[in-house]
């Protein structure tokens, strides 16, 4: 495995990154929450890119993978500025971005404060204000009150053995960076990609995205079957179209 190149956030954070050179519009991938830059969406796109002759880059958030900092201490706003320092040093001109799951909330903060860096959109399984709706809204009230009193709850995980430490931190400030509550207008094309056999997201989420985002052009695919993980050979053909319509 290569090693991570490094890059300091105007923060003090520093972030784990691999970047192809290309031609542009670049490909910049967002990852989910608690994943990192080496999952098989993540890789198998790079390669696809290269294959294509396109800027690529991948990154850890903070607390994430290989980059600094605990996860239990980071939260959307964190996440979305590391995000955003990458695209800012480490592209150049407007990039498609791809956000998987958590990736897609961070993909629309970041399409929304720096609309001449984007080229297109594509969310896959985006999940927006998920720390609201699905978290928040799915706590028992025993839950909510530890959490508010102890300031982290634990919540157990289909993705990894140890469960999740969710904290007050991250739930607060997922209400500052929440982007369904009104209209995202967004001058480039959007794909969003949904499975109806994902158990994280609801379909309900990307139909609310659908009809919260105005852009000259919007496509939602559903694919029967297809789960939250969307990394088999039939769904990535499908991030690879969309990627390439977007462009």
């Amino acid at each position: 495995m290569t090693e991570p190149q490094m890059l300091t956030t105007p923060d003090g954070r520093r972030l784990a990154y691999h970047r192809s050179e290309g031609q542009g519009p670049g490909i910049v991938f967002l990852g989910g929450f608690m994943s990192d830059m080496e999952g098989t969406k993540a890789t198998h796109l790079e390669t696809w890119a290269r294959a294509q002759g396109r800027a690529f880059l991948r990154f850890d958030y903070s607390g994430h993978g290989q980059s600094s900092g605990r996860f239990d201490e980071g939260a959307i706003g964190d996440w979305a500025a590391d995000a955003r320092a990458a695209l800012e040093v480490l592209t150049q001109g407007p990039q498609v971005l791809v956000g998987s799951s958590m990736g897609g909330w961070i993909a629309l903060l970041l399409a929304r404060a720096l609309p001449h860096r984007v080229a297109g959109l594509v969310g896959i399984a985006a999940a927006p204000d998920f720390t609201e709706d699905s978290m928040w809204a799915g706590f028992s009230e025993a839950q909510r009150h530890d959490l508010m009193t102890a300031g982290r709850i634990q919540i157990a995980s289909a993705y990894a053995d140890s469960p999740y430490v969710i904290t007050r931190r991250l739930i607060e400030d997922g209400r500052r960076n929440l982007v369904l509550r009104a209209p995202l207008a967004f001058n480039v094309p959007v794909r969003l990609l949904q499975g109806t056999a994902d158990e994280d997201v609801d379909l309900s989420v990307a139909l609310r995205l659908l009809d919260r985002i105005e852009a000259p052009d919007l496509r939602l695919t559903l694919v029967k079957g297809a789960d939250h993980r969307f990394s088999t050979p039939e769904t990535f053909a499908l991030i690879e179209t969309a990627i390439l319509e977007v462009t």
